[in-house]
């Protein structure tokens, strides 16, 4: 049987609503502001520290909500209870309102909480660095509220790696380097691209444990569309276009030559990416795949990160 969230541990509510938020997966969210923010310095712009943190503090609390929400709709919709294959802590949601931890009213108003935290946060930062930042934050919130609500339930209609792409990838990017600078640009969202697939991979290598209680609930994500024998070709496809756009950028004169230490957990996804392809029927056997999916997009996003900040 799946594993299940020690409900001893969540005694204190402070831990039970901070681990109802998904946190392994935060730093995914958090590294493009940091990409964003290095590209920023990398074009001559001084960091301005504050609202560099409080970008941060505003990406956290969005992708906080949306896994809180998604767990509320998931709920809702009968896709995790009656996901079997699950691979607790990564896939299947947190299983609070199953297991009683949460309500699901407690859910919908804690994951509403977030996101409105979020957008007060953003509209402070537009306060200071500019209106165009409002549009990037209204694009990303209505992309992350979407994914799982009706009536737009990207991820059911197969968008869900997209919205995650564009919203984690090129939005986030995009919005640290406005933070920073008050100018919109191509640079950041190039730049991001080759982030955008890592996450993305994140949600394609998930999906595969979720599929079949996906499938029946109607979820038609893009893992289900294209079958367990088609999609690893996807994940294998969105590394290896992540590294033919960073060879691309340096090239180009883009990006700095250090840059291509990225290729190092490049190739972390792409191992990962064959495992999954190995093992792609044997859902159980894919928690080494998924850690490794995680841990190099965050390797990636911090080492390009900190060529860019000092180059």
């Amino acid at each position: 049987m799946p594993r299940e969230p020690d409900t001893s541990l969540l005694e204190k509510p402070l831990l039970r609503y901070w681990l109802a938020t998904r946190p392994c997966f935060l730093l995914a969210s958090v590294v493009p502001v940091l990409l964003g923010t290095a590209a920023a310095a990398y074009r001559g712009n001084p960091v301005n520290i504050l609202p560099f943190l409080a970008s941060i503090l505003a990406i956290a609390l969005v992708h906080a909500g949306i896994n809180v929400l998604n767990d509320y709709y998931d709920h809702e919709n009968g896709t995790d209870p009656r996901n079997v294959q699950r691979i607790f802590p990564f896939t299947g949601g947190s299983r609070f309102i199953q297991n009683g931890v949460l309500t699901t009213g407690e859910t919908f108003v804690y994951g509403s909480m977030l996101l409105v935290a979020a957008i007060l946060l953003g509209l402070g930062l537009a306060w200071v660095s500019g209106t165009g930042l409002l549009g990037i934050g209204m694009a990303g919130v209505l992309l992350g509220w979407g994914y799982s609500a009706p009536p737009l339930q990207l991820n059911s209609r197969g968008f869900g790696e997209l919205a995650v792409a564009l919203g984690f990838g090129v939005l986030t990017p995009l919005g640290a380097w406005f933070v920073q600078t008050g100018e919109m640009a191509i640079f950041p969202i190039l730049t991001g691209l080759p982030i955008a697939l890592l996450v993305m991979n994140i949600l394609v290598i998930n999906q595969f444990p979720d599929r079949e209680a996906d499938a029946a609930s109607g979820k038609h994500h893009l893992v289900v569309r294209l079958g367990v024998d088609k999609a690893p070709w996807l994940y294998l496809a969105a590394v290896l276009a992540a590294a033919l756009i960073l060879l691309a950028l340096v090239i180009v004169g883009s990006l700095p030559v250090g840059t291509l230490l990225g290729l190092l957990p490049l190739g972390i996804a792409f191992k990962a990416g064959l495992f999954l392809k190995q093992h792609a029927h044997q859902p159980h056997r894919l928690e080494p795949a998924i850690k490794m999916t995680i841990g190099s997009a965050i390797l990636y996003g911090v080492i390009i990160s900190l060529v860019l900040w000092l180059a």
